[in-house]
């Protein structure tokens, strides 16, 4: 369009520069005529364009004529050249709403004159005409309509034409452009005569006019609307109520014309008006009062009114609201009730929650409505177990009672009994399995799956919101048993956790339920959990974080992400699922500092917590590999220690680890050196202990009798005899007795210490030690036993040295002669005794 435009303005100043007359008359060096500036748009133009001789661009030669339509050269073969001077043209279809033609030589590179043509559409026919009289200030016609479907793309005009036949007066009203609608002042128009309206469009194709209107302005009048000033209850008239109404006092000229009345009626809870309205004809306001009858007994009503000019015109707006009650009466129906039986095991009573509604039938007939649960009792009156405004009671009863009774309660009486049974809960499951998604934006849609159980009477959905605990905001619903779906509907929040449960009612009890949570709607969670670091290691760092509280979860936790980074580092993720909440970072530079956040999301959306820094601390990570390291090698020596310990041949460290008690009746007095009884280890090796010499030795002096009394002595003596031998180093033919305690009679003692004499090379043999308790119990005599001595291989295997070997002799035969050389000390002791006597 702009190379048009300029090519356009370009010819004209061709035109200016070369076209001059003798008296100063400009005259434009070529001329083009169409047939139409304006034409419809998609018919055919035709254009001839004729250039002056005298033109100085071809004075003198011969020259082509060429078009050109806009920018684009038009083919030769749709012009038609008379000569070099005159040339016609055809455009079969013009199909832009605004174009130049240019008349050109020299391949278009010279113009010489141009024309615009301009295409569109003939203006529709208006549609929609209509008229509305405003009474409001100031008084007006309305008028307004719609120009047509299609565009025209030309300048249309639209006229306003009004007649008033009665007093043959017309008006014409010139509207702007792309405005369809006019308000006729009151001086225009005159009411209670008719009067003709309609619209003409015109541009440069043609002109269309709508269809006329013909009306009385005061039937087209759009009334202000009225107002109810009271609403009473009419007197003996069940379900009737009484309005008085009128009219604004700007309109009070209308008092005495017909209107007709509509009315409507809302129940107080109730969210939907009467349908469809109540309408009266012919009313007058000068008697604005009307009656409503066949309404509910004793129910509040919410009533409207609106009025119009007799049977046509306009509603007017909707009055306000104004309330009243019909009369009383006692309740009628029954209710619909649903009861949850639990055993209390302390007292083993039954804990009832019961909760009714309204049935479909039940006429509360009375405002102020009060609920009686009753029990039967044995002496034939029922005791009331609680009484409420509203829908739920909880009481506990005797396990034995098998049934209540439920009735409603107003000013005038009360409805029958609703008698209930008490069924105690089954373990028979029946649900299988239950969903509840969002049917729209105030219901869910409820399913479930059950088995075909017998005794099977119906199915009761509760559903109640999860953030409110009072069990006024439970409701439930009963269902055949052959339905498995149902669309609950109530006033449900968006992002509110909401429990829906299925229980299966039987012939005898209740089923145990089905539960799910839903959401009506989701969103992004109005939180994020703090991100707390629970345990170190390493490299590797496991944080946690709490549970976010319901109401701020706005739906269904999806998962958990855990995004963190180091400085110009690439960003990992660590997920967790809604229960789980903990993940572990792994591989983590102990020498960088990271950047953590949590992302938690619902099926409703997501939401980032803040951003918290991590650092380990490598001194504290070096401290631990230092720890870990010392504690191994601790625990390796120590086990190297118990091993090198148990297989040891050390006799001394053995002896200090494990010592080992001689047992007197297996042993003889040549194992009993300090080396035995300190350090060796047991007797599974077979090398004998290292001989040592004798150097103590204490002499005990025996009384020749003993008494009866004396004869237990060891088991009546209690005394110490820790002293009952001195050390002797040197010669043991000491014949003195230092001790305590006279009264002790031990055998003898023995003790080894390290003496000065060089150890003999010969194998010594040793007496017995000293003890001051039996060798066994059970003797009863002081002479001591036969015990075996295992010597070398040089001397008997068998000896008696403190008592005879009778078992050990055989009979007619000697027992071998003792060597009393190999025995020093026994000969000290016999020296001791000759010395004494």
């Amino acid at each position: 369009m702009m190379t048009s435009t300029w090519m356009l303005v370009i010819a004209v100043l061709i035109d200016s520069a070369n076209g001059a007359g003798s008296q100063g008359d400009i005259q434009p060096c070529a001329r083009i005529h169409t047939s139409s500036s304006v034409v419809t748009l998609g018919s055919p133009v035709t254009a001839t364009c004729v250039i002056r001789e005298d033109c100085p661009l071809v004075i003198g030669q011969a020259v082509h004529i060429e078009w050109c339509l806009g920018s684009e050269l038009i083919p030769s073969s749709l012009a038609a050249n008379e000569s070099n001077r005159v040339s016609s043209i055809v455009v079969p279809s013009f199909n832009r709403t605004e174009a130049v033609l240019f008349c050109c030589i020299q391949n278009c590179s010279q113009v010489v004159t141009g024309v615009e043509i301009r295409a569109g559409y003939p203006p529709e026919k208006p549609q929609n005409l209509s008229c509305q009289t405003n009474f409001s200030s100031p008084s007006s016609l309305n008028c307004e309509w719609e120009p047509g479907q299609w565009e025209t793309h030309l300048p249309t005009k639209y006229t306003l034409h009004t007649e008033i036949r009665d007093l043959n007066e017309n008006y014409t009203y010139e509207l702007p452009p792309e405005v369809h609608h006019y308000s006729i002042p009151r001086n225009e128009f005159v009411l209670y005569s008719d009067i003709k309206i309609y619209v003409k469009a015109e541009n440069d194709l043609g002109m269309a006019t709508s269809g006329p209107l013909v009306f009385d302005p005061l039937q087209a009048a759009k009334f202000d609307q009225p107002s109810i000033e009271k609403v009473d209850v009419e007197p003996e008239r069940l379900g009737c109520l009484k309005l008085k109404w009128k009219m604004s006092q700007q309109q009070s000229w209308i008092l005495h014309n017909q209107l007709s009345l509509e009315v409507r009626l809302k129940a107080a809870d109730s969210d939907q008006m009467s349908d469809p309205p109540i309408l009266v004809s012919q009313v007058r306001p000068s008697k604005a009062v009307m009656e409503c009858c066949r309404l509910l007994h004793g129910a509040r009503y919410l009533a409207q009114i609106r009025v119009r000019y007799y049977m046509e015109g306009p509603w007017s707006e909707w009055s306000s609201s104004k309330s009243g009650v019909t009369l009383e009466t006692a309740p009628t129906g029954r209710l619909d009730s649903w009861m949850k039986v639990s055993r209390n095991h302390t007292s083993k009573n039954l804990y009832i929650q019961l909760f009714w509604k309204p049935s479909k039938r039940f006429r509360a007939n009375g405002q102020n409505l009060t609920y009686v649960v009753l029990k039967p009792n044995p002496r034939g009156k029922r005791e009331r177990m609680c009484s409420t405004n509203e829908k739920w009671c909880a009481f506990q009863l005797s396990g034995r009672v098998r049934k209540v009774y439920l009735s409603a309660v107003n000013s005038v009486g009360e409805s029958p009994l609703t008698e209930i049974r008490i069924y105690q809960p089954k373990a028979h499951t029946a649900i299988m399995d239950v969903t509840a998604v969002p049917y729209d934006d105030r219901s869910f849609l409820v399913q479930w799956t059950a088995e075909v159980t017998l005794g099977l009477t119906d199915y009761v959905v509760e559903w109640k919101p999860l953030l409110k605990l009072d069990l006024s905001h439970v409701r439930f619903e009963i269902v055949n048993k052959n339905q498995s779906s149902l669309i609950i509907t109530g006033s449900f929040e968006p992002y509110k956790p909401y429990g829906i449960s299925v229980y299966p009612r039987f012939k005898d009890g209740m089923g145990p339920p089905q539960t799910v949570n839903a959401y009506l709607r989701q969103k992004a969670p109005s939180a994020v959990p703090k991100i707390q670091i629970k345990k170190t290691w390493w490299s590797d760092i496991e944080v946690s974080w709490d549970e976010i509280p319901l109401q701020q979860r706005n739906g269904f936790i999806k998962s958990y992400q855990v995004f963190y980074w180091e400085e110009n580092g690439s960003v990992k993720v660590e997920s967790a699922d809604a229960k789980d909440r903990r993940v572990i970072l792994k591989h983590l530079n102990t020498a960088s500092t990271y950047e953590a956040f949590m992302m938690v999301s619902t099926f409703g959306g997501s939401l980032n917590g803040s951003t918290i820094y991590v650092k380990m601390n490598s001194f504290d990570a070096m401290t631990v590999v230092i720890t870990v390291t010392a504690i191994g090698v601790g625990l390796a020596l120590l086990i190297i220690s118990i091993i090198w310990t148990c297989f040891s041949k050390h006799k001394k460290l053995n002896g200090y680890m494990w010592p080992v008690v001689p047992d007197p009746a297996n042993s003889s007095i040549k194992r009993w050196s300090s080396e035995s009884t300190q350090f060796t280890h047991p007797s599974w090796d077979n090398e004998e202990p290292n001989p040592i010499c004798l150097s103590h030795l204490s002499f005990l002096d025996l009384p020749t009798k003993l008494s009866k009394e004396e004869d237990d002595i060891w088991l009546n003596s209690s005394e110490d005899t820790s002293d009952l031998g001195e050390s002797i180093c040197g010669s043991p033919f000491t014949p003195t007795y230092s001790g305590s305690n006279s009264e002790s009679v031990p055998y003898a003692t023995v003790l080894l210490s390290s003496c000065n004499d060089p150890i003999p090379d010969e194998p010594h043999v040793y007496l017995r030690s000293e003890s001051t308790q039996p060798l066994l119990e059970t003797e009863e005599s002081f002479t001591p036993k036969c015990y075996q001595n295992v010597v070398n291989d040089m001397m008997p295997k068998e000896q008696c040295f403190f008592g005879s070997c009778d078992d050990d002799i055989p009979e007619g035969e000697e027992g071998p002669a003792i060597v009393w050389d190999d025995f020093p000390f026994l000969c000290a002791l016999a020296m001791n005794e000759s010395e004494n006597n």
